[in-house]
């Protein structure tokens, strides 16, 4: 029976990048993962949302299947929704270089309250 139970911290590291088959030209990817999982660090409670990537790739494109891998990361971890989020651009960031990078986090409602982040990141000249 195989056990798929993430007790390994998400790293940078897990995220795999391939050649931007298209360097010269400005186009935007948008990856959805709408099965995020994390757990709120007051209550302990699962906290689930949808997290969006939408990038401009520079030199290098993220690989999917290291991307769902590295989110899987984080069904053991406890951490506040503007924590990871802003934790997610800084890694996808660094992992890909991109030219921009937008990670929104939509977050399922909890006690009738829905909670949306929203971070950026754009390279300076």
């Amino acid at each position: 029976m195989s056990q798929f139970f993430f007790t390994e911290t998400p790293s940078v590291d897990q995220l795999e990048t391939f050649p931007n088959p298209a360097p010269g030209r400005d186009y935007t990817i948008e990856i959805v993962c709408p099965e995020f999982t994390s757990v709120c660090p007051v209550t302990g409670q699962p906290d689930f949302g949808t997290i969006t990537f939408t990038y401009t790739p520079k030199e290098k494109c993220v690989e999917l299947k290291s991307l769902k891998l590295y989110l899987q990361r984080y069904r053991n971890q406890g951490i506040f929704y503007e924590a990871v989020t802003n934790r997610l651009l800084d890694d996808f960031v660094k992992a890909s270089q991109p030219l921009r990078c937008k990670v929104v986090g939509a977050f399922t409602p909890r006690g009738g309250i829905t909670t949306s982040v929203t971070c950026v990141y754009e390279e300076k000249s």
